[in-house]
C-alpha cells in the first residue's frame, strides 16, 4: 500500500518539476523578446539621433555660409588687416632689437606702408591719366581690329539665322528691348552705396594694422587662455604653424611677382607694348592668382597692344605670359610657397570656387590662406584629421 502512494507521489513530482522548467523556457523567451525589442529600440533611437545631428549640422554649415556672405565686408577688411599686419611684423621685430618701443615702431612701420602704397597708386594713376590721352592715337587701329569681329559675330548671327529660319520661309520674331544708354551720374549714383561701404571699411584698415601689431603678444596669450590647459601646448603649435604658412605665402607671392614683373617688363619693351612698365606689373601681380589668373594676366596686354603689335608681337606676348605662368606656378611656386601650403590642386581650386562665389575678388585673394589656415587647424584635432589628409598633397 505505501509503495503505491510512493509510486502515484513520484509523477506528481514530476509533473511539478515539468512545469517548473517549462516557466523557466517561457519566461526566458519573453526575456529574450524584451531584449530583442529594447535593442531594436536603441537602433531607432541612435538612428533618430544621428539624423538629428546631421541635419542639425547641415542647418549650422547653411547659416554659417550665409552669415559669411552678409559679413563679408567686415570679414574681408579684418583678413586683410591681417595679412598687411603679417607682412610689416618683420620691420617691427628689427626695429624692436634697436631698442624701439612696438608702439612707435608699428606707427613707423604703418607710416612706411602708407607712403609706399601712396607712391605707387599715384605712379599708376599717371601711368593711367597718360594711356588715356594717347588712345586717340590708337583709336583708329582699335576700331578696325573690332570691326573686323564685329563682321566675323555678324556673319555668325546671320547663319544662325538661316539654320533656324522656318519652314515658310520666315524667320521667328526676335524680341526688342529699349534701353536706356547709362551716363555717368546714373552709373555714379548707382554705385555710391558700394564705393561708400568699401571706402569707410578701407578707412579702419590702418587703425587695424596699428592695434594688431601692437597687441600681437597680448591677443595671442589671450587666444591661448581661451583654451583648456591640456589643449594650449597644441593651440601654441597651431598659431605658429598659420604664422608661418601666412608669411610664407605673402613673401614668397612677393617675390614671384616682381620676379614676373621685371621679365615681363623687359620683353614687353622688346615687343614694343605701349606703357610696358604699367602693363608688365599688372601682368605678372594678376598672374599669381592660381589657374584663373591666367586669363587677368593675358587680358592688360592684350587690350593695350591689339591696335599697336603685330600679330607676331601679340602671339609672342601671349606666349611669354603663358610660359611665365606656367613655370611661377609649377616651378617657383611650390619651392617657395608649397611646402608650407601642402594643398592638393582640387582643394585649392574648390576653394577659389567657393570663396569667389562668396566674396568675389577679394574671396579669390583670400582662397588660397584659409583653405590652408583650414588644413593647419585640421591637422591638430584629431576628429578632424580625415579632412586635413583630403585637403593634402
Amino acid at each position: 500500500m505505501g509503495r503505491t502512494e510512493e509510486q502515484q507521489e513520484r509523477p506528481r513530482w514530476i509533473t511539478r518539476r515539468f512545469a517548473d522548467v517549462q516557466g523557466i523556457l517561457q519566461g526566458g523567451k519573453q526575456n529574450a523578446q524584451a531584449a530583442s525589442a529594447l535593442k531594436e529600440g536603441v537602433e531607432v533611437l541612435t538612428g533618430s539621433i544621428k539624423t538629428g545631428a546631421i541635419a542639425q549640422m547641415i542647418i549650422a554649415v547653411a547659416a554659417g555660409i550665409g552669415l559669411i556672405y552678409f559679413l563679408k565686408t567686415v570679414l574681408i577688411t579684418i583678413l586683410l588687416s591681417a595679412l598687411l599686419a603679417f607682412v610689416l611684423d618683420p620691420l617691427v621685430v628689427i626695429l624692436a632689437r634697436y631698442h624701439v618701443p612696438r608702439g612707435i615702431g608699428s606707427l613707423i612701420a604703418l607710416l612706411l606702408m602708407i607712403g609706399l602704397a601712396a607712391g605707387i597708386t599715384l605712379f599708376f594713376y599717371n601711368r593711367a591719366i597718360d594711356f588715356v590721352k594717347e588712345v586717340p592715337r590708337y583709336s583708329s587701329t582699335i576700331r578696325v581690329s573690332l570691326r573686323k569681329l564685329q563682321n566675323e559675330v555678324e556673319r555668325l548671327e546671320n547663319a544662325t539665322r538661316v539654320a533656324v529660319q522656318q519652314p515658310n520661309g520666315k524667320t521667328p520674331p526676335v524680341p526688342v528691348q529699349v534701353q536706356e544708354p547709362p551716363t555717368l551720374t546714373r552709373l555714379i549714383s548707382a554705385g555710391a552705396s558700394q564705393f561708400g561701404d568699401i571706402a569707410l571699411a578701407a578707412s579702419f584698415v590702418p587703425f587695424l594694422i596699428y592695434f594688431m601689431l601692437t597687441w600681437k603678444k597680448h591677443v595671442h596669450a589671450a587666444t591661448l587662455h581661451l583654451l583648456p590647459k591640456e589643449h594650449r601646448g597644441t593651440g601654441y603649435r597651431t598659431i605658429g604653424r598659420i604664422s608661418e604658412m601666412v608669411r610664407a605665402f605673402i613673401v614668397g607671392n612677393l617675390i614671384v611677382g616682381c620676379l614676373n614683373s621685371v621679365i615681363c617688363t623687359v620683353i614687353f619693351w622688346v615687343l614694343g607694348v605701349p606703357y610696358f612698365y604699367f602693363v608688365g606689373s599688372i601682368s605678372a601681380f594678376v598672374g599669381l592668382i592660381p589657374y584663373l589668373g591666367i586669363f587677368g594676366a593675358l587680358l592688360a596686354p592684350i587690350a593695350i597692344g591689339l591696335g599697336t603689335l603685330t600679330k607676331t608681337s601679340l602671339i609672342a606676348v601671349v606666349l611669354t605670359v603663358l610660359v611665365l605662368h606656367v613655370v611661377s606656378m609649377n616651378a617657383l611656386y611650390p619651392h617657395l610657397i608649397g611646402r608650407r601650403l601642402r594643398l592638393n590642386p582640387l582643394a585649392v581650386t574648390l576653394s577659389l570656387l567657393f570663396w569667389a562665389w562668396i566674396w568675389g575678388a577679394a574671396g579669390l585673394i583670400l582662397a588660397v590662406p584659409l583653405v590652408a589656415t583650414t588644413k593647419i587647424i585640421c591637422d591638430f584635432v584629431e576628429p578632424l584629421q580625415g579632412l586635413a589628409e583630403w585637403l593634402g598633397d
